[in-house]
This record gives C-alpha cells, structure tokens and sequence, in this order.
C-alpha cells in the first residue's frame, strides 16, 4: 500500500521533467529561425551550437562512465556511427532544412520519428506492424501533408519541398540511430551512450566546418547568433537530454514519450509569437492528425 503514494510523489516531478524536455527542445528550432535571420550559414551555426555543447556532454560522458569498463573498439566504432548517424547528419540535415520551411512543419516532420524507427524494425529485425499502427502512421502523415500543402500554396513550392526532404532525412538519421542503439544502450547505459555520441557529433561538426569554411571566420558572425548558440547548446540541447532521462527513470519511457506531445503544439505556439508564423485552419488540422496519428500509433504499439 506504501508502494502507490511513492508512485504519486514520483508521478508529478517526471510528467514536469517531460514536458520541460519537450518543450525546451521544440525551442531549437525557434532559435535556428532567429539566427538564420542575422545571415549565419547552416554550417557556421551547427558548429557554433556544437562547440558551445562539447564541454557539456563531454562531462556528461564522463559522469556516466565512472566506475564503468572502458570502452571495446567494438563499442567505440558503434558510438562513432551511432554519433554520426543521430546527431551529427540528423542535426545538420535539420539545421539545413529549417532554412526552408516554417518551424512547425519542421517539428511536424521530426515528430513522424516513431513510425520510421517501426519501419526500419521491420525492415532489418521482421517484426510484425499490427493493422492499427497502419492507421496511426496514415493518420500522421495525412497531417504533415496538409500542412506541406499549406505551405506550398504560399508560392513556395520548390523551397519548401526541398527544406520538407532535408527534415524528414534528419528523422531517417535519428530512426537509425535509435534502431541499432538498442544493443549499445544495454551495454554501455543510455546516458553514457548519449554523452559519448554527442560528443563525436559535436567533433564532426567542427572538422566540418575547418573543411568548408575559413577557420578565422567561426565568430565573424553578428553578436546575437553567438549568444542564440549558446542558449540552443544549453537549454535546447544539453537540458532536454537530461531532463528526458530523469523523466524516464520516473514515470518510464511510454508516458514519458506521450508527455512529449506537447513538443509540437508549443514550437507552434513559440513560431507564432516569437517568429510571426502564420497559424491556420489548415496548420491546426494538420497538427491535430499528426498528434493524434501518433497517439493511435503508441496506443497500438502496447
């Protein structure tokens, strides 16, 4: 009977935690579109929020790792693919499309997630996608193409098919990486895995931009991208991932992650009053299907 009030007291900090993680990394997107507007290129600002994020998951690699075996070259050449796979690729081809399109299409798209990591699952592990699944992807992604078409009639057509393409390659990239994490979250933890992951990502980030770009140029940015960096870094990036996984160990991983519904409807919100975005009948019906396409498709899942 003790058990069920202990339940309670760790149900109202986890459902916060969630949300605070939804919500703050649905921001990343905001601060990209702020940034864009000072002329920075996708290449400088994925390196500048990677740079100013390094020293965080750095520490938060090591944290995890105390006391732990050291790593294998077999889990060291996973952590560098799953690095590259979900978030170094995912965050560039992220960054790059957001240059197109609005941001709530862009976390309409991202949001799709779940059913790619299905999909994949099916494809590399055969296991079986119930009729009701079915249902809840077609319900979702009616709702991106609604607000695609929305888009695309605002004489945009080309821009934002492209920004469109770019996005939904960056939720394929992550979809891979939670697809084959699975084997190295048992071995190595999730938080560790994380830490080491994103460190490489933030690595790869900088070697790209030395490779494209003149290294004296990394701060010949306006004043005001630097500090958008700094906030995406932290409270975008760093925040969510810890916030997320202290919800996790609370309340598990299927509230957690219905908790995380609210991570469309407030970049949305945030796109509105921060950006100027327009919100539409048909933004409001395609956000509808898509939450609730996913909702019917974890509901399914179970």
């Amino acid at each position: 009977m003790q058990a069920e009030p202990h339940a309670h007291r760790r149900l109202g900090p986890g459902l916060a935690l969630a949300t605070l993680g939804a919500i703050a990394f649905s921001g990343k997107a905001i601060i990209v579109k702020l940034a864009y507007r000072y002329g920075v290129d996708a290449v400088t600002l994925i390196m500048l929020r990677m740079l100013f994020a390094l020293p965080l998951f750095a520490v938060m690699a090591w944290w995890a790792g105390r006391g732990k075996p050291p790593l294998t070259r077999r889990d060291w050449f996973g952590v560098l693919g799953l690095g590259f796979s979900g978030y170094y690729l995912s965050s560039f081809l992220d960054f790059a499309g957001l240059a197109y399109i609005t941001a709530s299409l862009e976390r309409l798209i991202l949001y799709l997630n779940p059913t790619l990591v299905l999909l994949f699952g099916w494809i590399v592990y055969r296991r079986r996608i119930t009729r009701g699944q079915f249902v809840g992807m077609a319900i979702s992604y009616c709702g991106v193409l609604l607000v695609f078409g929305h888009e695309v009639q605002l004489g945009q057509t080309a821009s934002a098919a492209w920004g469109a393409l770019l996005v939904f390659l960056s939720a394929v990239s992550y979809a891979i990486y939670l697809v084959a994490s699975g084997e190295f979250v048992k071995r190595l933890g999730s938080l560790r895995l994380v830490g080491l992951a994103t460190s490489v990502a933030c690595l790869l980030c900088i070697l790209q931009f030395v490779l494209l770009r003149p290294v004296g140029s990394a701060f010949d940015v306006a004043p005001q991208v630097i500090w958008l960096s700094i906030l995406n870094a932290t409270v975008c990036t760093a925040l969510p991932v810890l916030a997320v996984m202290m919800a996790i160990e609370r309340i598990g991983p299927a509230m957690a992650a219905q908790t995380g519904m609210v991570g469309p409807m407030s970049t949305i919100l945030m796109g509105v009053v921060i950006l100027g975005e327009p919100f539409t009948a048909w933004i409001a019906a395609g956000t509808a299907l898509v939450i609730a396409g996913i909702f019917v498709f974890t509901r399914m899942g179970r």
